[in-house]
């Protein structure tokens, strides 16, 4: 019998670890399926860009998993039982079961309200492309003048209000920050940051935690409202509700805990990636839910499934950040350089030079979701079979 290998969720970490363990491992062995409700590949790193009345390229599963051994499955996942190893789909025809013997959950998260009132009848978010499209709708109705409030002043608020003013310079836009302006920046980065917000035009409400969002305003916890035609709320992401309704360990936040090969700590067949699990780097610090995080737990679950299912030596591959890549428009940009624990350092790129990084950056996640097979050689190994399953290892015939 193949090993039924079922990857929940396609975007950065799900689709680079299918095509890992479709490069990995043997077809003769392993059936590999990826399930994922879209029929084509996200660029969740461009959602201010979509947003703003931009047109991505279209990146369709059917040709990037083609004849890679990788079966895709279009349906939503409504439930895991991580007990009797099943997954509940649903998909036009109905719901479906898929068993597996391994299963990587890579379902990924969504926008955070932080129960705010008001945010989901008048916020709108940019966490996914059907909000980054409501967005770009509104967005294009509004006349000149009108304010548009961005709230939260992390990478995503940043990237935000800055796409924004550049695209519409007719418009007044803000940035509702809890803290201070890039307050984790060092001071090279903060002063090109706020350059860059004072040349767009944008006004920064800074240490002002909003606590109601209306339809035409947003208050903040010192009671001062401030106007806004349109709010979008960028404070963060939640993972999937799934996992936390499964038998997995996961933490108060809703993310599995893994070890160190992204297997969960509770259900040695499950293994988390992306920002559905919780992962510790350099100082047992936790990664943050980003593509930079999601991408090398995709690579270490994927050698390590490999690795156990065919004998091999386990991935000790540390997990560590070198910078934070910040577009500012697409004229202007911000490369932070951080420590392993993703502290800023003094040195940082900045302007046109940081711009164009920034989107090499992009491209390159984007090729390598796009080419899982290609760029490193394929190395197809065979599967000790009885050791996949816990028993005595038994080569595969070849």
């Amino acid at each position: 019998m193949q090993h039924r290998i079922v990857v929940l969720g396609a975007g950065y970490a799900g689709a680079i670890a299918a095509g890992r363990l479709a490069r990995r491992l043997h077809r003769e062995d392993v059936t590999i399926t990826l399930v994922n409700a879209e029929p084509d590949f996200v660029e969740r790193v461009r959602m201010h860009q979509l947003a703003v009345g931009q047109d991505l390229k279209s990146r369709p599963f059917s040709e990037m998993f083609a004849d890679t051994g990788v079966e895709l499955k279009l349906a939503k996942v409504t439930g895991v039982e991580v007990d009797r190893k099943t997954v509940a789909v649903m998909d036009a025809k109905g719901t479906e079961e898929l068993e597996y013997d391994t299963l990587v959950y890579a379902l990924g998260s969504g926008w955070n309200n932080q129960g705010v009132p008001g945010t989901t009848e008048h916020a709108h978010q940019i966490a996914g492309r059907p909000g980054a499209l409501r967005l770009r709708e509104r967005l294009a109705g509004l006349e000149a003048g009108q304010p548009v409030v961005v709230v939260g002043g992390g990478l995503t608020g940043v990237e935000a209000a800055t796409e924004i003013a550049e695209a519409r310079p007719d418009l007044d836009v803000a940035l509702a920050a809890r803290g201070g302006l890039g307050d984790w920046l060092a001071p090279k980065g903060s002063r090109h940051l706020r350059k860059v917000f004072d040349k767009l035009g944008i006004t920064v409400h800074e240490h002002a935690a909003v606590t109601g969002v209306e339809a035409d305003r947003v208050t903040t916890a010192d009671g001062k409202a401030i106007p806004a035609e349109v709010t979008v709320w960028a404070t963060g992401f939640a993972v999937h509700t799934i996992a936390e309704a499964t038998a997995l360990e996961v933490t108060d936040t809703g993310q599995i805990v893994v070890d160190g090969t992204m297997r969960s700590v509770s259900h040695p067949d499950v293994y988390a990636i992306g920002d559905a699990a919780m992962v510790t780097g350099p100082g047992d610090k936790p990664l943050r839910m980003s593509c930079a995080s999601g991408t090398p737990t995709a690579w270490q679950a994927a050698d390590a499934i490999a690795a156990r299912l065919t004998g091999g030596k386990l991935p000790n591959v540390p997990l560590r950040y070198f910078n934070q890549c910040i577009s500012l428009g697409r004229r202007e940009g911000l490369i932070q350089y951080v420590t392993a624990d993703d502290r800023a350092v003094r040195a940082a790129l900045t302007g046109r030079i940081a711009a164009r990084y920034k989107e090499l950056v992009c491209k390159g996640a984007a090729w390598g979701v796009a080419n899982p097979t290609l760029g490193m050689p394929i190395r197809r190994r065979r599967v000790v079979r009885e050791q996949a399953q816990g028993g005595p290892a038994v080569k595969a015939p070849a």
